[in-house]
């Protein structure tokens, strides 16, 4: 009994020394530092979009259009009060203010992105556990699965945005759909290793329910390859949301986006291209972020690569 004892602590002990590795690696990685500041920094300025804007994203004066970055003009308020303003960013050929619609858009960007994530691994982790553990059903599933995937995703977002009203949610759900396959395959493969693991086969000798069998023993082991596989979902969403807007098949454009603001300002580019390049630097430093802190936690995350590492 004694000797049990001590198998048991001795088990526990490496437990806990394997996740304060874990943690140690996380807080040494550039890369996971770098995407985490980043993105906290853009949840800032998303959160504080109401005073960091100098004025109302769809507020227009044709007296400041197609002012140029740094440029003062008249703007008038919804009040009819004409005020001496700051054009930042400069302004488009509304005379709307660039640098406002272009933090205001960080809000529904990272809205869109984390969504998205959200929405597909949600329904992915359904998909791939029923697949994985359920062989009647895991034919049938992948066959879907597999039709989904062999269709470009911006052309099932572009089909199913056409089809329902632009809206936020239709946004979400057009994006999120063609990323479900991806997230059901990735589970799937787990399930099918962990389900022949001896902790899993004992379980379902015991006459463990499956649901419980799934929701205890199986899906805490896929944890971390779907928080990996959820940050480049992110990403994809915020840049798909992005094509959209500046296709004009995304949200309607009176909502400041950043695909929104490229697309009103490319008629204009040659003349002038601060109409494009400011929500173009944003969206390219959102998407590298978020990218590179995937990158991170699977080279953190991934027994594989931190051994390797």
């Amino acid at each position: 009994m004694a000797e049990l004892n001590v198998e048991l602590l001795s088990v526990e002990a490496a437990s806990v020394v394997r996740q304060e590795s874990a943690w140690a690696r996380l807080k040494r990685s550039g890369s996971v530092r770098f995407g985490a500041a980043v993105l906290a920094l853009l949840v800032l300025v998303a959160l504080a979009a109401p005073w960091l804007g100098t004025v109302d994203p769809s507020l227009f004066d044709p007296a400041s259009r197609d002012l140029t970055p740094g440029k003062s003009g008249e703007i008038t308020t919804l009040e009819g009060e004409t005020l001496e303003h700051r054009f930042w960013m400069g302004s488009d050929s509304f005379g709307r203010d660039i640098y406002s619609r272009v933090i205001y858009g960080t809000r529904v960007s990272l809205l869109v992105g984390i969504c998205t994530a959200l929405l597909s691994l949600a329904v992915g982790v359904l998909f791939g556990l029923v697949a994985g553990f359920l062989r009647r059903v895991d034919g049938v599933l992948m066959r879907v699965m597999d039709g989904l995937m062999a269709i470009p995703a911006i052309l099932i977002a572009i089909a199913l945005v056409a089809m329902w009203r632009g809206s936020l949610a239709t946004v979400v759900v057009a994006i999120a759909i063609p990323e479900i396959p991806r997230v059901t395959r990735l589970v799937r493969s787990l399930v099918l290793t962990i389900r022949e693991e001896p902790y899993v086969e004992a379980a379902v000798s015991l006459g463990t329910p499956t649901w419980l069998i799934m929701w205890r023993h199986i899906l805490p082991n896929t944890m971390a390859p779907l928080i990996v596989q959820g940050t480049f979902i992110c990403a994809a969403g915020i840049l798909t949301e992005a094509i959209l807007s500046f296709l004009g098949v995304g949200l309607p454009p009176d909502i400041p986006t950043w695909g929104n603001v490229m697309a009103e300002g490319r008629a204009q580019f040659n003349e002038y291209p601060h109409n494009i390049f400011f929500p173009g630097l944003f969206l390219a430093v959102t998407v590298l972020a978020v990218n590179i802190l995937g990158d991170g936690l699977r080279d953190t995350l991934d027994p594989k690569m931190a051994k390797r590492g």
